[in-house]
């Protein structure tokens, strides 16, 4: 997928309020997941590395920023919200819902399960 395309996606789907959200969790998994693919999945903008890591639906009113196999992440920060077997995700509204430290590490845990 071309960066190009990534960036029409984000410009024409993401609400402009939501825009810079996009902007910062897009630095985070770029930083800590550098060899994933940034994707077009699902009509939303994702992340793949073997499989999906992370994938980022843009509502009218919040983000939803979601781990594929959150399910079996540990969660010290108690922010993943998700009943389902597999899926685990976190609503973002503003920037104070970005807690940076608690997306490095489920970002970390899923690149980690990616790769075992």
């Amino acid at each position: 997928m071309s960066a190009a395309a990534i960036e029409e996606y984000v410009q024409t789907k993401v609400q402009p309020q939501h825009r810079p959200l996009v902007a910062t969790l897009r630095d985070l998994v770029r930083e800590h997941a550098p060899q994933a693919s940034e994707v077009i999945a699902y009509g939303s903008l994702a992340w793949k590395g073997t499989r999906n890591l992370a994938i980022i639906s843009a509502a009218k009113t919040h983000l939803t920023l979601a781990f594929d196999r959150g399910a079996e992440f540990t969660d010290p920060h108690g922010l993943l919200k998700g009943v389902g077997k597999r899926t685990r995700h976190v609503k973002i509204t503003k920037p104070e819902d970005i807690d940076p430290a608690a997306l490095r590490d489920y970002i970390t845990q899923a690149v980690a399960l990616d790769s075992a």
